[in-house]
């Protein structure tokens, strides 16, 4: 069953955020296991919400992309949660 991984990432602001996204956005579009990406402020730093097919995936993902691009002292907290259920809009096939 799919996964729901969020992590807070204390200390780090949009600015921070932002290129890392743009860097590792086509890795993670093409990431075995993906689904979806989100993030947003929260008091004292960001979160990053994700869905993944499984934890593996998702453990894989941030092992071998994330870790080795994060700044010093960031450090995020990630959590996981198996989905008791998932409903996605799949974008359509180019015709």
């Amino acid at each position: 069953m799919a996964i729901l991984m969020t992590a807070d990432v204390p200390g780090q602001t949009e600015a921070g955020y932002r290129p890392m996204l743009i860097a590792l956005e086509d890795a993670l579009r093409s990431a075995p296991g993906f689904v979806m990406h989100v993030a947003h402020p929260v008091e004292g730093g960001w979160r990053v919400i994700e869905v993944w097919q499984t934890k593996g995936d998702s453990d894989c993902f941030y092992a071998q992309h994330v870790a080795p691009s994060l700044p010093p002292g960031i450090r995020p907290k990630r959590h996981t949660q198996e989905l008791a259920s998932l409903v996605a809009l799949l974008s359509e096939s180019p015709s």
